[in-house]
C-alpha cells in the first residue's frame, strides 16, 4: 500500500488539505489589506472562488493527454484584474505531445492564444513561451481555425511550446458581447492512442488537492503584495511594470495601467486620456482590493473603445463615483469605497499616459459643461 493510499484510508488526506485552507485565510488577514467587514467578507469569497478554480484546474481538468479548453475565470471566479471583455479558456498541455486546436474564429474583435509556463501554484509567475492572434494566422474562408501546439515548428498556424510548458491560455476579447459571436474551439493531443484517461487513484487525489490548495495560496499573496504596492500611487494611474505584468500572464499586446483608488461619498475621480492612439481596442476597469473586477453583471464597472463616448477631440474622459453623476463615462463604485483599477492600450505602438483628479461630486459639473 503507498502512503497516498493509506493517508486516503485513515482520512489524513483530507485532515491535510482542510488545515492548509485554513492557513490560506490569514492571507486576507495581511498588515496593509482592509480591515472592514464588507473587504474581509469579499476576501474570504476570493478564497473560495480561487478554490472552485483551483478544484476544477488540478482535480477534474489536469490531465494533459486529455485536455479540455475550460473558463476557468469568468463572473464567478475572478483574479488578477480580470476584464470584464474578455472569455478567458485554458487548457493543461504537456511539450513531449503535440496538439491540435480546431473550430469556429466567430467574430469576437480579438482572439490570442499563448503557451505558458504556469506557476501560479509554485511561485506566483506565468511566463509566456510563445503567442499567436488571429490576426496573424491564416483563416479559412468559411471562418474555420485550425491551429497546431508543439515545441517542433509546423507548417501553416503554430504555436511553439518551450520544455516546461504545461499550460495554453485563450483569450476572447469582445468589444460589444451581445452581437459578437465567441470562437468556439477544442483541443486534442495528436496521435492518441488510448481513448479514455486514466481512472482516478489515491496519488491523484491527494496531488489534486495539495495543487488545488497551493493555487489558492498562490494566487492571493500575488494579488494581494500587488495591491498593497499601489497604495503609495493611490488615485494615480501611471504605466504599469509592464516586465512584472507579463511575467505573471500578461499579454505581449498589451500595455498596463494598474494602480489603487478610494474615494469618500462626495468625491469624484476623474481620468482623462488626452489621446487615444491607434490600436486594436483599449478598456478601463474598476476592481476591489482583492484584484477581482467589480460586479459588470449588474453595474457598469468598465468602458472600452466602442461603449466609450469621445469628446469632440477625440479625447476620453472616465468618471468614477459612488452615485450616478449625470455624465458620459460614468464607472460605477458598487458599494466600494476603495480597491484597485486597471487600464489596457490593447495592440497599440504607442502608449499615452493618464491624468487623473479627485474632486468634490459638487465641482464635476463645472469641467463637463
Amino acid at each position: 500500500m503507498t502512503d497516498s493510499e493509506q493517508k486516503v484510508i485513515d482520512g489524513r488526506v483530507w485532515e491535510e488539505f482542510c488545515d492548509a485552507l485554513k492557513d490560506a485565510g490569514k492571507i486576507i488577514q495581511s498588515e496593509k489589506a482592509p480591515k472592514d467587514a464588507f473587504n474581509q467578507a469579499e476576501g474570504y469569497r476570493y478564497l473560495t472562488r480561487l478554490l472552485r478554480g483551483g478544484l476544477e484546474s488540478f482535480l477534474e481538468h489536469r490531465d494533459s493527454a486529455f485536455p479540455q479548453l475550460r473558463c476557468g475565470c469568468h463572473e464567478t471566479i475572478k483574479l488578477g484584474a480580470d476584464n470584464p471583455d474578455n472569455r478567458y479558456e485554458s487548457a493543461p498541455i504537456d511539450p513531449r505531445y503535440d496538439y491540435r486546436i480546431t473550430g469556429s474564429r466567430g467574430t469576437v474583435d480579438y482572439l490570442g492564444f499563448g503557451t505558458v509556463i504556469n506557476k501560479y501554484a509554485s511561485g506566483g509567475t506565468m511566463e509566456t513561451t510563445g503567442y499567436l492572434d488571429a490576426r496573424q494566422m491564416d483563416i479559412g474562408e468559411d471562418g474555420i481555425v485550425e491551429l497546431i501546439i508543439s515545441q517542433k515548428e509546423q507548417p501553416g498556424n503554430w504555436l511553439p511550446m518551450g520544455p516546461e510548458t504545461n499550460s495554453i491560455n485563450v483569450r476572447q476579447t469582445f468589444q460589444d458581447r451581445i452581437n459578437e459571436e465567441p470562437a468556439e474551439l477544442k483541443i486534442e493531443r495528436i496521435g492518441v492512442e488510448q481513448d479514455r484517461p486514466d481512472p482516478l487513484t489515491a496519488d491523484k487525489l491527494e496531488r489534486s488537492l495539495q495543487g488545488a490548495i497551493a493555487f489558492v495560496k498562490g494566487s492571493a499573496q500575488l494579488f494581494e503584495n500587488w495591491s498593497e504596492s499601489f497604495l503609495p500611487i493611490n488615485n494615480q494611474l501611471p504605466p504599469a511594470d509592464q516586465a512584472f505584468c507579463q511575467a505573471i500572464g500578461g499579454d505581449p499586446n498589451i500595455f498596463y495601467f494598474h494602480s489603487a483608488w478610494s474615494l469618500e461619498d462626495d468625491e469624484v475621480l476623474v481620468i482623462e486620456a488626452p489621446e487615444i492612439p491607434e490600436c486594436q481596442t483599449w478598456n478601463f476597469q474598476l476592481d476591489n482590493w482583492w484584484m477581482e473586477s467589480l460586479d459588470y453583471r449588474h453595474h457598469t464597472i468598465h468602458v472600452n473603445k466602442h461603449t466609450a463616448h469621445y469628446e469632440s477631440d477625440g479625447s476620453v474622459r472616465v468618471v468614477i463615483s459612488h452615485a450616478n453623476p449625470g455624465v458620459p463615462n460614468w464607472i460605477e463604485t458598487a458599494g466600494h469605497s476603495m480597491g484597485t483599477m486597471c487600464w489596457r492600450w490593447i495592440g497599440a505602438q504607442e502608449h499615452p499616459e493618464l491624468k487623473t483628479r479627485v474632486m468634490k461630486l459638487s465641482e464635476l459639473k463645472e469641467i463637463c459643461l
